[in-house]
């Protein structure tokens, strides 16, 4: 017989969590449609709604990408009136971004595609108490995206 992965052992978990995290990404890409946010558009306007305004180079730096990439997905975000931008009130040399009223109005909107197939899916294949064990880890897969 087989012995047992530990599941309190980092490793193993680290292993365990990177596999199902990427099937559940690709899945997620595979389903996204023109005229969505992308999974980079829609965490940094999330941050910024959720965290106030912010400098280009530090949503970079927080979101782990080049500032040239994030140059491109802020232009994206722009180009659809989703965040603005103002000079910083304390350095006027600096740039801040800000989620404007659409975007907002955007990430309250619980009807985009991806989040309804994602939706159906929780509910036909999870238990209540899956989801609220689901929902239970989505903070910590926060944070530990955050310490990555």
């Amino acid at each position: 017989m087989e012995a047992e992965k530990d599941a309190a052992d980092p490793v193993n978990l680290g292993q365990d969590l990177r596999l199902a995290l990427g099937r559940v990404v690709r899945r997620v890409r595979q389903g996204h449609k023109a005229g969505e946010l992308t999974l980079s558009e829609a965490s940094v306007l999330s941050r910024l709604n959720r965290d106030g305004p912010a400098t280009p180079s530090v949503l970079a730096e927080l979101e782990r990408v080049q500032p040239q990439a994030m140059g491109v997905t802020l232009a994206a975000l722009e180009r659809r009136d989703l965040v603005t931008r103002a000079g910083d009130p304390a350095d006027g040399r600096r740039v801040v971004l800000s989620v404007t009223d659409a975007g907002r109005r955007l990430l309250m909107d619980r009807a985009s595609a991806s989040a309804q197939r994602m939706g159906g899916a929780l509910a036909e294949g999870f238990t209540p108490a899956e989801l609220r064990l689901l929902a239970e880890a989505v903070p910590l897969l926060e944070r530990l995206a955050d310490q990555l």
